[in-house]
Order: C-alpha cells, then sequence, then structure tokens
C-alpha cells in the first residue's frame, strides 16, 4: 500500500512533472564505471546508480530513483537529489543555497534539459537545471574519460532575478553510497610535514575537511581523500573512492552519513566568510571535482588519476622534465655574479640540465638581503648582479646549462617600493594593526590591475630575456588581514575572487608564454591542486627534503600525482643518511639537486654524475610509465616502488630500507606491471664507486612471470639503505 501511495503522491507533486514514457537516464560512463542519473516523476534529478560498470543497458531502466518515503507513511522526495538545494525537503547538507532578491532561502531544481558532446580524451555531459519559482539555472558538466576510468565535474550557476541573489553554498557536485562502512583516509600535515595520511571510519554525522587560509591553502589540509567503501582503502584490492578539487584556495569536502547509514559526499569552495552576491547574467562556475572509483584498490586509482594527468590536465603532460641544480641550500642570499657562474660549471659538471637560481636575487631601494624586505620589487639587485639577468643567461650558456629563476609574484613585503606606491595593493584592514606571515602580505588579485602587475613580473623578465628557460613561482603566506580594498562593501566575494584571479593570471602566462615550464611551490607543497597544474608542469612537494620524510611524503603524493608532477630534490638535509640514499629517494620523482658540490667526496661526485645519468636513462619509465607501490612505509620499516615503461622493455625498482627491526622477518619484493612472457636482465645500478651489488639476482635474467609471482630479495637490516634495481627486456 505505502509503494501505491509513493507513486501516485511523486506523480502529482509537481507541474513539471515527467510523463512516465518521457523519464529520462543519464548514463555518465568510463570502460569500468558507471554513474547513472535519472529524472524522477516529480520532475528533479537523482542519483540511482554508481558503481563498477552495468553490462547491459536494458538493466538501467530497472534501477531505483532513491525517493523515500516518510516511517509513518508519508510521502517526501527526500533522497539522492543530484543537486539538492537548501530550503527543499532534504533534512541533510546541500549542494547550492540561495537566497533570492526578495528575501526567499529556498531552491528547488527541476530537469530541462540535457546533452553529450565528444572532446580531447572522453565524452561531455551537460544537464540543465532549473526553479520552478525563481529564473535561477544550474548547468551540471560531466566529463568521462572511458580509459583512464577518471570522471571530473563542475557546476555552473546563474540567474535572471532583478536584483542580485546571494550564494552561501556552491558545490561542485553530490555523491551517494550505499555501503556497510565508509573508511576516509585523509591527507594533513603542516610545513615540512605535509601529506601525513590517517584513515577513521565515518560514524552517522558529517565529518568536514576544509581550509581557511585563503593562498597557500593546503598548508595544513591537502585538497584530495581517499574514502574506502565496506573495508578501509588497501593497495591492492577493494572499491575505493579517490577525489580532488581543482582549487587553489579554501576548500571543504563533507562527508555526511544520514539516519539509513547512506554518505554523501559533497566537495566544494568553503564557503567560510564567502557569501556571493551574484548579479544577473552572471555565471558562478565551481571548481572541477576530479575523481575516481578503482574496484582494485588505492593502487589502480592512483594509475588512473596520473594517466589522466599526463593525457589530459598537467602542462606539457607528455613533454620531457628538465634535471637541475639549484643554489638555495648552497648560498642561501649570500651569493653575487660570480658565485652564480661557478655553480652553472658545476651543473654542467654534475650532468643536470639547468641552473635554478632561488630567492634573494632582486630589489634595490630595499634589497632582498632576508625574508623582511623586497618582495614585489622586481629589478634585480645592481651590487649583487651588475650584469642583470641576461650575464646570467650568458653564463648559463659559457657553461652548457639552461638558467631558471625564483619569483614570488603574488606577494608584497611592506617594506618595498611597491607597497609604499601601491598600499591598497595588498590585503589588509584599512583601521587595524597589520599582523604578518613571514614578513609579508598578499597581493589583491581580485583587483584587475594587480593581476596586471602579477602577470608584468613573469611578462618582463621573458620579454627581456628571452633565454630564461624556467620558473619556480612560489607563495609563502596565507591571507593576512582579510580585507580587500578593490571589493570594498563585497568582502564575502575576497577568497573567491582573489583565487580567480591568481588563475587569470597563470592562464594569460600560459597563453602568452606556452612553452616556458614552471614549478609551482607554496612554502613547500601548500599549493597542489589540478586547476593550477593546467599551467604548471610540476610541482614542488615539500621544503622537508630528509629522504627519511620524503618516502612518507612523496608516497603520499603519488596517490593522486603522477612522479613527473612531482619535484624532489638531493640536499644536506639529513646529513645521517648516505648522498646514495638521499639522491636515490629523488631519483624516484623529478630529480634535482640543492647542494655544492664542493661539500662531496670524489667517490660522492662520482656516484651522482652516474646517477643523473641513470635517471635521464629511465625517465620514459620514471616519467612516463605506470608506477606501482609494492611495499608501504607506513606498513613496514621498509618501501618499494616500481616503474614500467609504456612497452614493458624497461622497468626500474627503488626500494629503501628505511629503519629496520633486529633481525625482523624480510619478504621478497614482488614486482607489478611486467610482461609475464618476457625475459628480463636483473642489474642493480646507482652503486657508490668500488662498490658491488649485495642482490642475489644481479645479472640474471628472469621471467616477467618469476619476478612477479617469486620477486627480488632486496630488502636488508642496515638503516637508510637503499637499492635501484634495472629491469630489461632481452
Amino acid at each position: 500500500m505505502k509503494k501505491v501511495l509513493l507513486a501516485t503522491a511523486l506523480a502529482c507533486m509537481s507541474l513539471t512533472q515527467v510523463d512516465a514514457a518521457e523519464q529520462k537516464i543519464i548514463r555518465i560512463s568510463t570502460d569500468n564505471t558507471d554513474l547513472v542519473l535519472q529524472v524522477a516523476p516529480n520532475g528533479r534529478l537523482y542519483q540511482s546508480y554508481f558503481g563498477e560498470k552495468l553490462l547491459h543497458e536494458n538493466d538501467l531502466k530497472n534501477l531505483p530513483w532513491n525517493i523515500h518515503a516518510g516511517s509513518d507513511g508519508s510521502v517526501t522526495p527526500r533522497g539522492w537529489e543530484v543537486y539538492s538545494g537548501s530550503g527543499n525537503e532534504d533534512y541533510f547538507e546541500p549542494a547550492i543555497a540561495v537566497t533570492h532578491s526578495d528575501g526567499n532561502p529556498s531552491t528547488y531544481l527541476y530537469y530541462v534539459s540535457s546533452s553529450t558532446q565528444q572532446v580531447e580524451g572522453g565524452t561531455q555531459t551537460t544537464i540543465n537545471l532549473r526553479d520552478d519559482k525563481y529564473p535561477v539555472d544550474v548547468t551540471l558538466h560531466y566529463v568521462a574519460y572511458p580509459k583512464e576510468n577518471v570522471i571530473k565535474t563542475w557546476s555552473e550557476i546563474k540567474h535572471q532575478e532583478k536584483k542580485p541573489v546571494y550564494l552561501s553554498r556552491y558545490a561542485s557536485t553530490m555523491l551517494y553510497f550505499n555501503r556497510t562502512a565508509y573508511y576516509l583516509t585523509e591527507f594533513s600535515g603542516d610545513w615540512a610535514k605535509e601529506m601525513q595520511m590517517s584513515t577513521q571510519q565515518l560514524q552517522p554525522g558529517k565529518k568536514i575537511l576544509d581550509t581557511k587560509l585563503g593562498s597557500r591553502a593546503a598548508m595544513h589540509m591537502q585538497p584530495f581523500f581517499e574514502v574506502g567503501l565496506d573495508q578501509p582503502a588497501d593497495e591492492q584490492k577493494g572499491d575505493v573512492l579517490m577525489g580532488t578539487l581543482g582549487w587553489t584556495g579554501n576548500f571543504r569536502f563533507t562527508f555526511e552519513v544520514d539516519n539509513a547509514g547512506n554518505l554523501r559526499i559533497i566537495p566544494a569552495i568553503n564557503p567560510y566568510a564567502s557569501r556571493y552576491e551574484l548579479k544577473a547574467d552572471e555565471v558562478f562556475t565551481t571548481p572541477e571535482f576530479i575523481f575516481t572509483l578503482s574496484h582494485e584498490g588505492t593502487g589502480a586509482g592512483s594509475r588512473n588519476l596520473q594517466a589522466w594527468a599526463r593525457n589530459y590536465q598537467l602542462k606539457d603532460g607528455k613533454g620531457s622534465r628538465m634535471t637541475l641544480l639549484n643554489n638555495w641550500e648552497n648560498t642561501a642570499f649570500n651569493f653575487n655574479q660570480e658565485i652564480l657562474a661557478g655553480l652553472m660549471k658545476e651543473a654542467k659538471h654534475l650532468g643536470v640540465d639547468m641552473f635554478l637560481l632561488d630567492d634573494g636575487w632582486f630589489g634595490n631601494k630595499y634589497p632582498r638581503k632576508n625574508d623582511h624586505a623586497g618582495l614585489g620589487d622586481w629589478e634585480v639587485t645592481h651590487d649583487k648582479l651588475p650584469g642583470g639577468i641576461k650575464a646570467l643567461t650568458d653564463a648559463a650558456k659559457e657553461a652548457g646549462v639552461k638558467f631558471g629563476i625564483w619569483i614570488e609574484p603574488e606577494m608584497v613585503n611592506p617594506k618595498s617600493e611597491l607597497f609604499e606606491k601601491h598600499p591598497d595593493w595588498a590585503i589588509h584592514y584599512p583601521n587595524r594593526d597589520m599582523y604578518f606571515y613571514r614578513n609579508q602580505l598578499v597581493l589583491d588579485l581580485s583587483n584587475p590591475k594587480v593581476q596586471d602587475y602579477v602577470y608584468s613580473v613573469v611578462d618582463n623578465i621573458l620579454k627581456e630575456n628571452p633565454e630564461v628557460a624556467y620558473f619556480k613561482w612560489d607563495c609563502n603566506s596565507p591571507i593576512t588581514n582579510i580585507y580587500s580594498p578593490y571589493l570594498k562593501d563585497k568582502q564575502g566575494q575576497l577568497y573567491i575572487d582573489h583565487v580567480r584571479g591568481v588563475y587569470n593570471v597563470m592562464k594569460r602566462v600560459k597563453e602568452n608564454h606556452p612553452d616556458i615550464p614552471m614549478m609551482l611551490c607554496s612554502g613547500g607543497g601548500a599549493r597542489c591542486d589540478y586547476e593550477a597544474l593546467k599551467y604548471f608542469t610540476e610541482f614542488w612537494c615539500s621544503d622537508n627534503t630528509d629522504p627519511v620524510e620524503r618516502i612518507f611524503i612523496q608516497w603520499g603524493f603519488s596517490q593522486f600525482f603522477p612522479a613527473k608532477a612531482m619535484c624532489a630534490h638531493v640536499t644536506s638535509w639529513n646529513r645521517n643518511t648516505s648522498i646514495k640514499f638521499r639522491t636515490d629517494v629523488a631519483s624516484m620523482c623529478k630529480l634535482g639537486f640543492d647542494l655544492g658540490l664542493k661539500d662531496l667526496s670524489k667517490d660522492e661526485l662520482t656516484y651522482c654524475q652516474e646517477a643523473v645519468a641513470n635517471w635521464k636513462h629511465f625517465q620514459p619509465a620514471i616519467m612516463d610509465g605506470t608506477q606501482y607501490r609494492l611495499v608501504s612505509p607506513y606498513e613496514s620499516n621498509h618501501m618499494a616502488v616500481n616503474y614500467v615503461s609504456k612497452d614493458k622493455s624497461q622497468a626500474i625498482l627503488f626500494a629503501y630500507d628505511i629503519h629496520p627491526r633486529f633481525q625482523e622477518k624480510l619478504m621478497a619484493v614482488k614486482l607489478q606491471g611486467l610482461n609475464p612472457d618476457a625475459m628480463y636482465k636483473i642489474e642493480e645500478i646507482n652503486l657508490m664507486p668500488h662498490t658491488a651489488s649485495t642482490l642475489k639476482a644481479n645479472g640474471k635474467v628472469l621471467s616477467g612471470d618469476y619476478l612477479m609471482k617469486v620477486g627480488l630479495d632486496v630488502f636488508g637490516f642496515a638503516q637508510t639503505r637503499s637499492h635501484v634495481i634495472s629491469i630489461t627486456a632481452q
């Protein structure tokens, strides 16, 4: 009887109801996953399925609408609405909240139309929704990449009311699950402690991961997550949703387990202090939410995301990457033209492709001698570098390496000519004492004039010095003194419009200087989102280059990013570890160095030169091949990962003993991704001079089947020891 009441009531609920013969089913599919949306008889759009791909098209019509009756038999259209509005019948967190110009805070969205079109790598589905009482439109976009098993989605909000409306919620999407249990893995930390992984079971109620820092926004919480379905996320098995938001500002992930044990996930810009005034016909576009639903654990999910990023999202995702020597750990602010020219020769001697000049090269009235002054004054310090940047590019050319340079164009020191001329360009209160993070303020990129200035920093350097081959773009401070002189009475838009301004500048740089490689840096790894990576070739994972810590940091970042996007440098952090161990840890990502060669012994220098040559030889596997995480540092005192080239002719294994226990049981490492029928020669590389390999299989030829089922004995009992194994098809 309840079922009859439900069907009858739903059919009468709305003037915009959809005839049963015209009920719309929208299927968003990859080769492995189906996300099925369905227009219910009430004319609204619901998620009816999200899971492993269904084999038979006819089965879609049997999927439920996921609309629920009350326990007393009454009918309410509460359920898995795809873009639920605030003020409707749903009891839980909404995707959108609009206060209309007449003060009404409710939004009911009804299906209008949908369409599909082919885009690079996949299919884009566009769905149009509209409120039945107010001229408010929401357009949902989904792009499904079949081969990579990745979907990205975002929404657009606009209206035609006579006066502005106010948005207080604006999610990118909503996803639902009905499983026995949900386990959230989050990635958090701080400066030099990025990407600390922790897992907890989600209980009834809401769990929120968010940030309110504005800029350098991911300093404490990174913008990605994993949800293990029925069991904690596992590397090799089980269903897991892996998601990340393309937004370099304040974000919020909401995980809500309802009274029936269902989970809704809402990725969004954080609405904290961000009540947004939306004018008529203005389009509010939310960030892209990128996700994969893996049915074979996080390992397969990571490979999905890594392949997708290289193919479609990362700037120059299919191009090569340059090895480099940075001067920061060697000189800090204390250098001159002659010292830098000498370091360029060291870079050539080391065998890397580029020399990177870090902080400290700019400012004259307030020269950049430390981090207290100079930011904003992007002219070469004359007494330090009398020949300007051109003398440095000339010296690099003479040495036989490329030249790159550090900038931090979004920031300003109060002790600078820029701040003296344009104090209104910096975010700060008009009537309070300023407080600082790292002695600096954030420039107000909601202001188009400031956007032009920040763009000019890059543009002027390249116009005057076209042989500059690389930028390291830093962002060291969150937003403090949170007030925009430009926005004045619209402070609720600051956090959002500022980030949009940052992206506007990045987009202009890419459009006008498309071939310049750029590193995304933010006081370490506090800026690592896939929207910014449309404009950057790589990002800096952490200022912490202690190799032991980096094993954990790089393990975490590899969950969502390919190795070619992750910069790792060999430095003097943790001198208790060998130069070999430090270099081997950095070699599993995009390799760089940040130390003085004069501090190395002859054998250490020879080792580093050979390691650089080996990395370049294996770049096709490490940068463009398939990654398999084999042994987790979170679950053992060791770590191992292997990469396999696309044609499976070349593989490389990195294995690390971190802090083994006395006489603990050591297990063979079973490789993955090889051709089981191929024969591979095993050879240990990256050996110190005059040192023989202790690998029992060194020099042997073994089948891919053997290597994947039996494996190699590569672990030992020594502290912080590493092995790099070349695996080459014969």
